[in-house]
Formats: C-alpha cells, sequence, structure tokens
C-alpha cells in the first residue's frame, strides 16, 4: 500500500462525501460547512467548486447527469452541467461554477436547528439520506429513502448523527453508523429494499466511526472521526488493517480512478486549534484497495 498523499490542497471546514463519479471521471466531495461542492479530476487536475445556498451534507452523480444533493432544508436536484461549469476550472486551476442555474427541490422538509448529512445511493437508484442536529442532540436525527420520484419512506427517527451508508456486494447487506454509537451496525436488506434486521458489525474505541465506503471483497473501509485513521474490517467485522493519518479528522472515504484503486478521504478542520496543514484537504492512497461502482440516483 502507498503512503499518503494530498490529492487536492484544501481548507475545508469539514470535508465529506467523497464519491467516484465514473461517467464524467471525477471525484465529487463536499464541505459541509462552507456550502461547497468540489470536483477533482485525477488524470487532467481540473477542479470545479459549486457554491450552495445551504449547508451540504452530499453531492451524488444522477444517472442523467447532474447531482442529487443533501442540503440543509431537504433533498435536490442540479441539472447536467453546462459547458460554461466545465470550463470555469480547467487545467488545474479552480473555479466557482453556477450549476447553469438548474436546481429544484426533491424534497423539502426544513426543520429548526436541523441538517443534512452523508448520504449514499442504493443499488436500486434511491437516496439515502441522514440528518442531524446542528446540537448534535440525541435522537434529533433521521435516517430516509427518497425515491427518484420524490417519495419518501423513513427508514429511522432516532438518530443522533447519520452518518456512513454502503451496501455489500451483493446488495443483500447494508451497513451504517450513527457516529456517538461508536458502532458500525449492519442490516439485512428485504425483497422490498429496505432494512430489517439491524445488528452490531463493529465497535470502534479510539475515536468515532464516520464515512464508510465497501470494497469489492466485501470489506468495510471506515474514517475514524478524532481517530487519525481509516479502518478496514472483513465481511465478519474482524479488523483487518489499519490506515494511519496526519489528520486528526479524517471524514470519509471512497474508492476512485479509473481502476477504482486509488482511497480518496476527506478531512475536516473545524473545532480543532491546531489543525495539521493537511487538515481540510483531499487525500488519497495509492493502490489501497479495490472498490465497486456506485450506482448513480435514479431521479
Amino acid at each position: 500500500m502507498s503512503a499518503v498523499e494530498v490529492a487536492v490542497r484544501a481548507h475545508a471546514a469539514l470535508g465529506e462525501g467523497p464519491t467516484w463519479d465514473a461517467r464524467a471521471g471525477r471525484l465529487v466531495w463536499v464541505d459541509v460547512l462552507g456550502s461547497r461542492i468540489h470536483t477533482y479530476d485525477p488524470v487532467s487536475g481540473r477542479r470545479t467548486v459549486l457554491a450552495t445556498e445551504q449547508h451540504v451534507g452530499a453531492a451524488k452523480p444522477r444517472a442523467g447527469g447532474g447531482l442529487v444533493v443533501n442540503l440543509r432544508d431537504g433533498v435536490g436536484l442540479y441539472g447536467p452541467a453546462e459547458s460554461g461549469e466545465s470550463a470555469a476550472a480547467a487545467g488545474g486551476s479552480t473555479g466557482t461554477a453556477p450549476a447553469g442555474g438548474s436546481f429544484r427541490w426533491l424534497h423539502r422538509e426544513p426543520v429548526p436547528g436541523r441538517r443534512a448529512n452523508d448520504a449514499a445511493v442504493a443499488p436500486d437508484g434511491s437516496l439515502w439520506c441522514g440528518t442531524m442536529r446542528y446540537d448534535e442532540a440525541p435522537g434529533g436525527g433521521t435516517l430516509a429513502r427518497i425515491a427518484p420520484d420524490g417519495t419518501v419512506r423513513p427508514l429511522l427517527d432516532d438518530v443522533s448523527v447519520s452518518n456512513g451508508i454502503g451496501w455489500a456486494p451483493d446488495g443483500r447487506r447494508v451497513y451504517y453508523i450513527d457516529s456517538p454509537t461508536r458502532r458500525i451496525d449492519v442490516f439485512d436488506i428485504g425483497d422490498d429494499q429496505l432494512p430489517v434486521d439491524r445488528r452490531p458489525f463493529a465497535t470502534v474505541e479510539d475515536g468515532f466511526p464516520d464515512g464508510l465506503t465497501v470494497d469489492a471483497e466485501g470489506g468495510v473501509w471506515v474514517a475514524l472521526w478524532d481517530g487519525g485513521a481509516v479502518r478496514r474490517y472483513t465481511p465478519d467485522g474482524a479488523l483487518d488493517r489499519v490506515l494511519e493519518l496526519p489528520v486528526r479528522r479524517p471524514t470519509a472515504c471512497a474508492f476512485g480512478g479509473a481502476d477504482l484503486t486509488d482511497l480518496y478521504i476527506t478531512t475536516a478542520r473545524t473545532g480543532l486549534a491546531a489543525p495539521h496543514p493537511m487538515s481540510g484537504s483531499l487525500l488519497v492512497v495509492p493502490g489501497a484497495g479495490k472498490g465497486l461502482p456506485q450506482p448513480e440516483f435514479a431521479g
């Protein structure tokens, strides 16, 4: 396994949610508190930055182009990027892209004191999206399934800090993190594609589990907030590898690159009196493993 490198040097307050967009050949990630959606093409070095009007918990590619976004007040859709967006950050520079003015709400449900957090696209093309209270009050968050037509199905209504979500390679299990529990939990997926039989998968003592990704072998990689590491667990829940990082607050991880072998890691600076120089940057570990292609939102 290669050493940790800086893919994009940035000062994100709360970098989160890396996702490989295979259609565009780029990584999509967000700065939640900075209200920014970032993209990065590792081949050309091209980057874009899209400013959102609200705190953004996650941004995922759509099957028809554009992005589905988990915003403070709900889930919205950005249309496909126009030529002006692509040109805004060519040649390795960074620009601010306005997304062509194409935005609409898919589901809007503002709740005072609550914001969006992590989200993931399920194998059936729906979006599973989490929320949390700004004060992280116990039970103040939720997990819901948003169908492509905007239909909402509540999944969990007693969550504190809804975080990582990822499916096993066969789609028959889903892993989920409510960070203050210090656990990664696992559900079975029923015939209706909804989760059943929640149970502990692994427990974390050093730091708090945050974002996760599942590799092609079914291994579960988890970023540890305040733990300064990413851990890999085997499909039976045994700790397999520990990737120590120079930053204290890694937030999430995802495989990317043309062959899905590079592990990208988002990081945060928020709440740190003396953050490491890499804190807030997008990190990468080349050749860390083999990831799974990620589904696109079908809406």
